[in-house]
């Protein structure tokens, strides 16, 4: 077991070293073929325990998440460009190399999300959206028809792209909204959400996503859903982790860590209807499911042939 993580840490050190030279993260044969190399090493389940890492590890695999979210940048702004060019860009969204992993994730999601939603949301906030809103059109397009998106991205030529590339569709152009800003300076409109999406580079460091977090907490509507995105294991290489002890004001319904090409684990979790010591007191039927109850969530998956996952929250007391 060692041996195999000592394997994985220097083959993952030796793609960093060779990626923090390059002199840009720009899509390009060589970028391409590193990153998807990084990407490959990372995926298969391993027990690292990334958190534990010393300092020295640590800060590498803090720049190369950044390293990756640069690059992931980069890519997105690229095939925007070119989707762009296109007379209807939606028509051709297949052509960036990971479409595919999205329509598997807003399935995931939208499955999830089912099980702790009541009625269909009509107003939905995802957060980093990016040049190539590509959840927000998945879950617009295939699952939610009369859902509302609005996207929010810090960098205005992000949103322009964005904008672009859904306006020669009459339906999401009308229900894709794009707003430029630092979603900590965003606090009342976040009440008008039913469920808020943050992406998983929004907040590349631990300090930084959980100041977001916090903020979402204290300004979100009491009831609302918080999904997020985190990683597991070597994805943890790539991604930034949240921990449920990270999700202050909140319930943590679920988490799941898919085993597939799908690389980000899905976090859902509601804000508690009042605070938390209150909750705590016992409220009778007010109380929200424990976790225990939220073990049957992985069972209707089962028949989506998405690959292995397993429930973080639940492993010990899952009955077999």
């Amino acid at each position: 077991m060692v041996c195999q993580e000592e394997v994985l840490i220097e083959k993952v050190l030796n793609l960093y070293k060779q990626i923090s030279s390059l002199e840009s993260l720009k899509p390009s044969k060589n970028v391409d073929m590193l990153f998807t190399d990084l990407v490959l090493t990372c995926m298969p389940p391993s027990p690292i325990d990334v958190i534990t890492l010393p300092k020295t590890l640590q800060e590498k695999r803090s720049h190369l998440i950044r390293l990756c979210g640069e690059a992931e940048g980069y890519l997105e702004r690229h095939y925007s460009t070119i989707l762009g060019s296109y007379q209807n860009p939606l028509h051709h969204l297949h052509i960036f190399p990971y479409y595919s992993n999205y329509i598997k994730l807003g399935h995931l999601e939208f499955s999830l999300l089912s099980q702790h939603c009541t009625h269909v949301p009509s107003k939905i906030a995802f957060i980093g959206s990016g040049p190539l809103p590509l959840t927000s059109i998945v879950l617009a397009s295939n699952h939610l028809p009369s859902t509302t998106f609005h996207n929010y991205d810090i960098d205005p030529l992000a949103n322009s792209s964005a904008m672009h590339l859904v306006s020669s569709d009459p339906d999401l152009s009308n229900r894709m909204v794009f707003h430029t800003s630092d979603i900590l300076d965003v606090s009342n409109d976040l009440k008008d959400y039913e469920i808020v999406y943050l992406a998983a580079l929004v907040g590349m460091d631990k300090e930084e996503k959980n100041r977001i977090i916090d903020h979402l907490g204290k300004h979100m509507a009491p009831g609302a859903l918080l999904m997020l995105r985190s990683a597991h294991g070597a994805r943890a290489f790539l991604y930034p982790v949240v921990e449920p002890s990270d999700l202050r004001g909140f319930e943590v319904l679920s988490v799941f860590h898919p085993m597939d090409e799908v690389i980000n684990s899905v976090v859902i979790s509601r804000k508690y209807p009042m605070p938390k010591h209150s909750i705590d007191q016992g409220l009778g039927s007010m109380i929200l499911p424990n976790k225990c109850s939220e073990i049957q969530v992985i069972n209707p998956l089962r028949g989506l042939n998405h690959g292995n996952m397993i429930e973080e929250l639940t492993i010990e007391d899952q009955l077999l």
